[in-house]
């Protein structure tokens, strides 16, 4: 096609005849041209619904799929124009693309249809009744229950959704923190599992007698009397080997700490230098 043929302005009466002569052959020569012709009327359509993440591209392809069904679809025996016709089919093609595909949370069809009802309600009824209306007020307007308007409102809140590596600001000078840095909180656990496994590569430091008192009187919570009646040992004598076992392992974690402070401070240095 020339791009003479491309810029060329049909009347209503040529566009009509263009329509029902495809209708008849199929011809992909004249879809173009009828595509051509209408690609402003989807182009004003998809301006109409373009807000947020929307991409206005994305919604005239989107658009022009609409066209295309309205254009092997279309029937003049209805006595209707073809206009009237492809107008709610590439706006319904543009609605379906902005329910489906522009929420970031996944949530019910059920809830990606009502949530517009409810704001075009929200709006009629703030008008209406000078005040903002109440839920009731708007589940009764649309016919659905108070639980689908509060459910369909609090998930609508998951239309968007943020990366939480996201910045904020978090000062005058321009420094920023990230959601996770407001979200995330210190978990007491790690530091207990930390000192758990520092105490278990301790405990090799201890003789088999050692190891069973400190297990009986820390693991199992036992007092040093209990112990003593289950090792057959008087309460004194778990109290002096309890005593020697604890200094010992007292020792052994001192130079884990100490073995583990030079090991960061290397990979600290290591990492400067390179």
């Amino acid at each position: 096609m020339t791009g003479q043929s491309r810029k060329r302005k049909y009347s209503p009466e040529e566009l009509r005849q263009l329509i029902d002569l495809y209708r008849q052959t199929r011809d992909e020569s004249l879809q173009e041209q009828l595509v051509t012709a209408y690609t402003p009327l989807v182009e004003t359509l998809a301006k109409k619904f373009v807000r947020g993440q929307v991409m206005y591209e994305d919604l005239v392809q989107v658009g022009m799929i609409g066209l295309l069904a309205s254009l092997r679809r279309f029937d003049p025996s209805f006595d209707r124009t073809f206009e009237s016709f492809a107008i709610p089919t590439i706006v319904g093609e543009i609605k379906r693309y902005i329910r489906d595909k522009t929420w970031s949370v996944h949530v019910p069809r059920r809830v990606k249809e009502l949530s517009p009802k409810i704001k075009r309600v929200v709006d009629e009824l703030t008008a209406k009744l000078q005040r903002s209306p109440q839920i009731s007020d708007i589940a009764s307007c649309l016919g659905v229950t108070e639980e689908a308007v509060l459910e369909t409102l609090e998930m609508g809140r998951s239309y968007h959704s943020l990366s939480m590596d996201s910045e904020l600001e978090a000062d005058n000078e321009g420094n920023t923190i990230t959601l996770l840095d407001l979200v995330g909180q210190q978990e007491a656990g790690y530091g207990q599992v930390e000192q758990n496994l520092m105490l278990d590569r301790a405990l090799h430091v201890l003789d088999k007698r050692e190891k069973e008192i400190i297990h009986l009187t820390f693991y199992q919570n036992l007092s040093q009397k209990q112990a003593g009646d289950i090792m057959g040992m008087s309460q004194m004598h778990i109290s002096r080997l309890q005593r020697r076992a604890l200094g010992k392992l007292r020792e052994a974690l001192r130079l884990e700490q100490l073995e583990t402070t030079k090991t960061a401070k290397a990979a600290k240095s290591a990492k400067t230098a390179t």
